[in-house]
Formats: C-alpha cells, sequence, structure tokens
C-alpha cells in the first residue's frame, strides 16, 4: 500500500438499526485519528447505490471498508466482489438466530473474494475499527504510534494478581 495520508475508513451499514452496533468501529478509528465515514447501503435494498459506492471506493481514498450485516449478510462479500481494497465484514446479532446466520453467510465466501470475518456484535465492530487501524498502520507511522499506545494501556489495564 502506498503511503497516502488521506486514507480513510468506510463504515457501512445494511440498515438504520445496525449503527447501534457498528458506531463502536468509529469510536476505536476516532482515538487513531482516523479519518471515516458512515452510510447506509443494503445490498438487497440499495443494490445501485452498493455498486456505486463499492465502484468508486479506491478514487475515493478509502483504505479499508468496515461492513456490518445481519440477516443473509450479502453486504461485505457483494462490497468485497466490487473491489480489491480489504473488506471486514461484521456480523449483526439478530433477534431470530443471534447473528449466526449473519457469521456463517460472511465467513463462508467463495475462494477469490476474500472478506475478514469479525466475531458477532459489539465485540466484533470494536475489533474491525482495530483491525482497519492495523491496516492504515502499514502507511501511517502516527496511526501505528496511537495503536501501539491504546495495546500498551490495555496491557496495563490487566492486574497481575487478583484481589
Amino acid at each position: 500500500m502506498k503511503k497516502n495520508k488521506n486514507l480513510k475508513v468506510s463504515i457501512v451499514m445494511g440498515s438504520q438499526s445496525d449503527y447501534r452496533t457498528m458506531k463502536l468501529a468509529g469510536k476505536i478509528l476516532k482515538k487513531m485519528g482516523i479519518k471515516f465515514e458512515t452510510k447506509i447501503i443494503s445490498a438487497h435494498r440499495t443494490p445501485k447505490r452498493m455498486y456505486e459506492f463499492a465502484s468508486s471506493a479506491k478514487k475515493n481514498n478509502i483504505g479499508v471498508i468496515i461492513a456490518g450485516a445481519g440477516g443473509s449478510a450479502h453486504l461485505p462479500g457483494m462490497i468485497s466482489a466490487l473491489t480489491s481494497i480489504p473488506v471486514l465484514g461484521v456480523p449483526i446479532e439478530s433477534k431470530k438466530l443471534k447473528g449466526l446466520d449473519s457469521l456463517l453467510s460472511i465467513a463462508q465466501m467463495p475462494k477469490g473474494i476474500p472478506v475478514g470475518t469479525l466475531a458477532i456484535g459489539k465485540d466484533g465492530a470494536i475489533n474491525a475499527g482495530l483491525l482497519a487501524s492495523s491496516i492504515i498502520a502499514n502507511s501511517s507511522p502516527n496511526v501505528k504510534k496511537k495503536l501501539n499506545s491504546w495495546r500498551l494501556s490495555q496491557t496495563k489495564s490487566i492486574k497481575k494478581n487478583p484481589k
């Protein structure tokens, strides 16, 4: 990846209700000083919007796409099929199957169309923010420094002995 300080992360989700989960990825990116955008794009209800987004992502300086989706969860895979930018899929927890359907849909991509699959729900969104930060850190020393500092503070927060 070429050094480009203007690379940003795009957080996309299938519906407004997914924002409760996906905003946690944005909180991590904000802590890392990474520019990001959030959009609602449904693979099923707004396919033209999805196609236009994925097709223009590279020219819009997007370095990583975090895609949250529930149910059949086609959004991450469809975006990945349209761009070579890394796509990280976050399965959204559902009422019926607790997100297992989403997890399996995102994880079981056919060869040649990779999607990095994270945990179901809020933990997955937080880890997607951290993984996107790690990818951006490859071309940004400032982000690398913030990410290393975040990890060090996490390590220091763990006590050596229970009390």
